[in-house]
């Protein structure tokens, strides 16, 4: 009937009460329950890092369009963006065009809080969902290493301060890339009816007086409840494209608390588009706007922690450059990232672009890409987190030496 509150170990498997998931739609939010040593530093910084995942492979090139390459047009198709018609592409610059679903980035671009990186891709280069997710979430170079993520390996290095309240977990199980030895909270509703209000106090009342201890998690799931609940009158999908916006709008409430957690990782399904993509409108477009509308209640939620604030929107691998015969795509190579927050220096697109002619394309079928999205997180986590660059190479992202960060993404 009501919420269980769960510790998970290393695994993500439940074993006690430091770390708790919660199920929202299919989404996942899981947060580190301790402020960086560094928060209310004299120059006043408190960095809040959000990582959203985009689970099935995003179509870079449909997402961010190099419109203004010769061969764009041609290999994508009837899903080709273009600067022009009835649904027109937002021009990023004189080379890049954001999809329309998209607004609200394209705002936070132009106001210099947002930005792009194209034809970035892991050091993975095969084409399997299951293991380029583990390679991205793992931060491994290859995949078979689920034991922890990059983002909680990160948490482990960086200066413990003060324990802050306990985080949110949105997902029946923890992400892989904060699932470690580091302490993440989260929470896990039950999937019945949500009890009356007054069921909910007669069990609080009846706990407190047979298990303090029970009582205690009750009272703060009970808390949490209240914190994350939806106000906008949108009710949630199981699955569907507002299970984004509940996820976001919750764990922005939770997150804009003095002692809220300043670390989190949510992660979604149904980014897999090989039939129907869909161009200016269609399914891609849906579920960009989700996302779209999701960063934007990140903005309204965190309220004045949205200056301190760095959003890292990626995905396992990218998509053909050229569209199947179901108006669709297929598993690629090369794709985007996606930054947002005040603390992004934004107003551009990243890119060391390689061309889309055929021999330019890796493989002959995919965008070739030409930054390690490795480098792209290492980049925020050294300049807005302040982890150094050996403890990045050899324990957040393992034998990754070669692989330097991406500097000045943060203002």
């Amino acid at each position: 009937m009501h919420d269980r509150f769960l510790e998970c170990c290393e695994d993500g498997t439940p074993r006690g009460l430091s770390r708790r998931t919660l199920l929202v739609g299919g989404a996942a939010f899981a947060a580190w329950a301790y402020l960086p040593k560094f928060a209310r530093a004299a120059d006043g910084r408190d960095p809040h890092l959000i990582t959203i995942i985009l689970r099935g492979a995003l179509d870079g090139l449909a997402t961010v369009a190099p419109v203004a390459d010769p061969d764009y047009a041609g290999l994508h198709g009837s899903i080709a963006l273009a600067l022009d018609g009835p649904h027109p592409a937002i021009a990023l610059d004189s080379f890049f065009a954001l999809h329309p679903s998209m607004p609200e980035f394209a705002r936070m671009y132009k106001n210099g809080n947002a930005a792009v990186v194209h034809a970035t891709a892991t050091a993975y280069r095969d084409r399997s969902h299951f293991d380029g997710q583990d390679v991205l979430e793992s931060g491994f170079a290859g995949p078979g290493r689920v034991q922890s993520g990059w983002l909680n390996r990160a948490l482990e290095n960086l200066p413990r301060g003060e324990h802050v309240s306990r985080g949110l977990g949105v997902g029946a199980t923890t992400p892989l890339v904060l699932r470690g030895a580091a302490p993440t909270v989260g929470w896990v509703p039950a999937r019945l009816p949500q009890a009356a209000d007054d069921t909910a106090m007669r069990l609080l009342d009846l706990y407190n007086h047979r298990d303090p201890m029970l009582a205690a998690a009750l009272s703060q799931g009970l808390q949490i409840d209240k914190l994350a609940a939806n106000d906008g009158g949108m009710k949630p999908m199981a699955g569907g494209p507002n299970a984004m916006r509940l996820a976001a709008q919750g764990a922005a409430r939770i997150m804009a608390k003095d002692d809220g957690p300043r670390i989190a990782a949510l992660a979604f399904d149904g980014w897999d588009t090989h039939a129907n993509e869909g161009g200016p409108v269609g399914r891609l477009a849906q579920l960009l706007a989700s996302l779209d509308g999701a960063l934007a209640d990140f903005e309204k939620g965190l309220g004045d922690k949205w200056r301190d604030t760095a959003i890292v929107v990626v995905t396992e691998f990218g998509r053909t450059a050229r569209i199947n015969g179901t108006s669709g795509t297929d598993h690629g190579t090369g794709t985007i990232a996606l930054l947002a927050g005040g603390a992004i220096k934004g107003g551009r697109v990243i890119s060391d672009w390689p061309g889309l002619k055929t021999a330019d394309l890796y493989q002959a079928r995919d965008l070739k890409p030409t930054t390690d999205l490795r480098g792209v997180l290492k980049g925020l986590l050294q300049d807005h987190l302040g982890l150094g660059e050996r403890v990045l190479a050899e324990k957040i992202f393992p034998d990754s030496v070669a692989v330097r960060p991406l500097p000045g993404l943060i203002v």
